[in-house]
């Protein structure tokens, strides 16, 4: 009775493909246990330290703005800046400029290349002199003018960076150039921006380890903020969008972390709401002083409450003190000449915490 009530259930079909599979070998059980015992381990994150100095041989990435920089990527700006010519003049911004072979100056009086490199050597030497492992951008191609200001071609995020993707067409390349130095420093790259993505580093900043900022405009577009956020939100960081005026470039002209706790800002270039947002996550915002250099802002921590800096008012420089702010002074206003500051100049691949 039980052999024919088993034959009535079970389909004809399904007992003939029981029949056609073969016991399982003892060599399939042995690789399947093999695998069992050396397979897959989810247990530990890519940016955990443990298993970026496993892997990688060391921990790479940021996850502030503030802490301790350990490794930064610059770039001593050269010979590519003699492409400039005084007999090339651009009556629309009263300057020059050849828009065919690429390149722009905002002054009608050529750069002096002597003078920018021996205000980069300033401050790579302070850089060093501050702990900081200093690395030049290596094979640079001649038509980069703005290479020298690294932030803009990478973004460190926790384990690694993010290769960005320069706005406009004179600058690209950037990316090419620093991602070749990365490689052979063995640097995760945990994302190039692809697609319609714009995004320039200048216009990224961690307000502390779970939240981050872009600012929206000329140089960053949705698409970009988007890629980036799709990295940062696997690493449980919310990142703000804020919309700059008009054809401001990046936020680091309004905008940078000083301290834990400590913004130095551009009150008249910012939102409020972000202000507020500001205030909520325990961030001091110090204004700087109508009459203070646009590139004031401009600054760099090397660690929590102590940042480098090349303009500065009295006043300004009396709120930073009295708000407990260390700041080495460095001339800059010859490489500020060409478009960008201190923070501009070094790109971040290596922070420790910013408490």
């Amino acid at each position: 009775v039980q052999t024919r009530l088993s034959v009535a259930i079970v389909p004809g079909p399904w007992r003939s493909i029981q029949a056609s599979v073969p016991p399982m070998s003892t060599e399939l059980f042995n690789y399947h246990r093999m695998s069992q015992i050396f397979g897959a381990d989810d247990s530990a994150r890519f940016e955990d330290d443990a298993e970026q100095v496993r892997v990688w041989g060391q921990v790479w990435g940021c996850n502030n703005d503030v802490g301790r920089l350990r490794s930064a990527l610059v770039h001593r700006p050269g010979s590519e800046w003699e492409v400039i010519d005084p007999d090339k003049p651009m009556k629309e911004f009263d300057g020059l400029g050849d828009e065919k072979a690429g390149w722009y100056w905002a002054g009608k009086t050529p750069p002096e290349v002597v003078a920018m490199q021996a205000e980069h050597d300033q401050l790579t030497a302070l850089l060093r002199a501050e702990g900081v492992s200093v690395i030049e951008v290596a094979q640079q191609p001649r038509d980069l003018l703005r290479l020298c200001y690294t932030r803009d071609s990478v973004i460190a995020v926790g384990g690694g960076v993010i290769v960005c993707r320069m706005a406009p067409k004179i600058r690209r390349g950037e990316e090419s150039a620093v991602t070749r130095t990365l490689g052979a420093l063995g640097v995760p790259i945990v994302r190039t921006l692809n697609g319609d993505a714009l995004m320039e580093g200048g216009s990224f900043a961690w307000l502390d380890e779970r939240t981050a900022v872009v600012g929206l405009g000329e140089r960053c577009n949705e698409s970009g903020a988007r890629q980036i956020e799709e990295v940062l939100r696997e690493q449980g960081v919310r990142l703000l969008r804020v919309a700059l005026s008009g054809f401001d470039l990046h936020i680091d002209g309004s905008f940078v972390m000083i301290d834990s706790d400590k913004a130095l800002v551009d009150p008249t270039q910012l939102p409020h709401w972000f202000l507020g947002e500001l205030v909520d996550l325990g961030i001091h915002p110090i204004s700087i002083d109508p009459q203070d250099h646009p590139f004031t802002v401009n600054c760099l921590a090397t660690r929590p409450g102590r940042v480098i800096m090349s303009h500065c008012t009295p006043r300004t420089a009396e709120r930073l003190d009295h708000a407990g702010i260390e700041v080495l002074r460095v001339p800059y206003g010859s490489m500020c000449a060409g478009g960008g500051g201190i923070h501009c100049s070094v790109a971040p691949l290596r922070r420790e915490s910013g408490h």
